[in-house]
């Protein structure tokens, strides 16, 4: 929940300038629903996509408060992140929620982006793979094979956002291995391979090459860092594994 819209032009034109159009590496904005049409004015038709930070469950309805599919499409968003570790602690997302989202977000034409991952207490009692496991085949219930090429899952230990701690690239690659490995049991090799998986913890300007060598983490859900222009075009330029 940051910047106000009058900030985010200024913002967004930053990061339209210094962010390099390159074909390793698909950029995404993550703006707060207020700041969308700002965003999407300013970025559309370059190489920076637009999405949002949630999205209501309904399609349409007597549901005050919430945003729609629809309304996110009609602003030239393409991506909405799902299942946030914040949504789910601070405004009681479930996972039987995020698996509604997500549907919603794929019938409304939009790529959702499912975060899962474990707290530190989840961590320290060993159950890290089985709740793993189980948020993956939550999420993606009930959505056939041929949609779940419209999806992105990220990989976001809680226990490392916001803190300064960052799994190392190995421990963060076994779990982004795992769930491209419950994707293949459900859905098969091809569709594995080809769905997007991202680590969510702590990545910034710095751990970001050793990260994105991994090779099962094929991005990363950035948060402080996104909030500098310089910080996310490091991140970007990080993602070229050839140099």
């Amino acid at each position: 929940m940051n910047m106000v819209p009058s900030v985010v032009r200024g913002f967004a034109e930053a990061v339209r300038s210094i962010v390099p159009r390159n074909k390793w590496c698909e950029a995404v904005i993550c703006a707060p629903f207020v700041d969308l049409h700002v965003a999407s004015r300013v970025l559309w038709g370059n190489h920076i996509n637009v999405g949002a930070q949630n999205i209501s469950e309904y399609e349409r309805g007597a549901y005050t408060g919430e945003v729609s599919g629809e309304m996110l499409r009609d602003l030239g968003v393409k991506y909405v992140i799902v299942g946030h570790s914040e949504r789910r602690q601070y405004f009681g997302e479930t996972d039987v929620t995020v698996n509604k989202k997500v549907k919603t977000a794929i019938e409304a034409g939009l790529m959702p982006i499912i975060c899962v991952g474990e707290s530190l207490e989840q961590r320290d009692m060993g159950v890290t793979e089985e709740l793993i496991r189980y948020q993956v085949k939550t999420a993606i219930a009930g959505v056939p094979t041929e949609k779940i090429r419209k999806i992105v899952i990220a990989y976001e230990p809680i226990w490392a956002i916001g803190t300064g701690r960052t799994a190392t690239p190995e421990d963060a690659n076994e779990i982004c291995k795992l769930i491209r490995a419950v994707i293949r049991s459900l859905h098969g090799a091809r569709v594995a391979r080809a769905t997007p998986i991202l680590y969510g913890g702590s990545m910034n300007e710095k751990n970001a090459y050793d990260l994105l060598a991994q090779p099962d983490i094929d991005g990363g859900l950035i948060g402080g860092a996104s909030l500098v222009p310089e910080k996310y075009a490091a991140i970007i330029n990080a993602a070229n594994q050839e140099e």
